[in-house]
């Protein structure tokens, strides 16, 4: 077995390999080495994670269904690009998928609640810090951070910082945002400078939310819509890109988005 410590998955977390010197590799354990942190930082950092991911498949595309959303219409949207996308609820599916698509909508305890169910949330959890391509949409953005606040406080996977609120808006903006609305990509990463080269700046995506993540840290933002003020509408880290917008429901505008996703994440 060998430790990789750091392998890229941020401070404090490290990776454990397994290898056989006849079939070669056979699984890997991601954990966070926190008890440094917590001394530092105290309980407000995040519990140790701990998983072992079943075998490898690669360039298996899968959505994961957790019971919301129309699922149907992503797997669609996949399949125009030629790219077979499977539906599924198996947690040893979802760990064994090269990547993986988290959709969604509706309220965040109830996502969370049905994650927990279904056992899913450490498959996530896995590919996720192992660094897997990983595209979230909606409620699948909102579910990568700390904590929600729809009808009291709610634990969500703690992939990012941040919290998940309502919107504050002015009696003319009606909530839920529902609709099209500019999205503008920041500039400086590389999912912006790739996006920025085949879609134009800004341009009109597909919203309906009535919650919107506020990250603690600005340089996961890749995307910023303005509804009574500017808000995330996109964050990106390693191979993970999710997005408030609806890039399935977003015509040949969204269609573009999911190549990228495709073919450079």
């Amino acid at each position: 077995m060998r430790h990789l410590p750091g392998a890229g998955l941020g401070s404090g977390y490290s990776i454990s390999v397994g290898w056989n010197d006849e079939t070669g590799f056979s699984g890997f354990w991601c954990r966070s080495d926190l008890t440094e942190q917590r001394q530092t930082f105290g309980e407000k950092v995040p519990p140790p994670f701990s998983c072992r991911a079943a075998a490898y498949t690669p360039d298996m595309l899968r959505i994961i269904d957790y019971g919301s959303g129309n699922l149907r219409s992503v797997q669609k949207a996949f399949e125009r690009h030629g790219v077979t996308a499977e539906i599924t609820s198996d947690p040893n599916c979802v760990a064994e998928s090269d990547r993986l698509v988290l959709p969604g909508v509706g309220a965040f305890s109830d996502a969370m609640a049905a994650l927990r169910e279904r056992g899913l949330v450490e498959p996530i959890q896995g590919h996720i810090y192992a660094d897997r391509p990983f595209l979230g949409i909606c409620m699948g953005l909102q579910l990568l951070f700390e904590t929600g606040w729809e009808g009291g406080r709610h634990d969500g996977l703690g992939v990012f910082a941040g919290d998940v609120t309502r919107f504050n808006c002015s009696d003319d903006l009606k909530v839920p945002h529902m609709g099209w609305n500019q999205v503008r990509w920041r500039e400086g990463s590389h999912v912006s400078q790739v996006i920025c080269e085949d879609i134009q700046q800004p341009d009109f995506f597909y919203f309906v939310h009535s919650y919107c993540v506020q990250p603690s840290d600005p340089s996961v933002v890749v995307a910023e819509t303005d509804y009574g003020g500017m808000f995330c509408s996109g964050v990106a880290r390693g191979r993970l890109l999710a997005t408030q917008f609806h890039p399935e429901k977003s015509q040949s505008i969204g269609m573009r988005l999911l190549k990228y996703f495709i073919e450079h994440v």
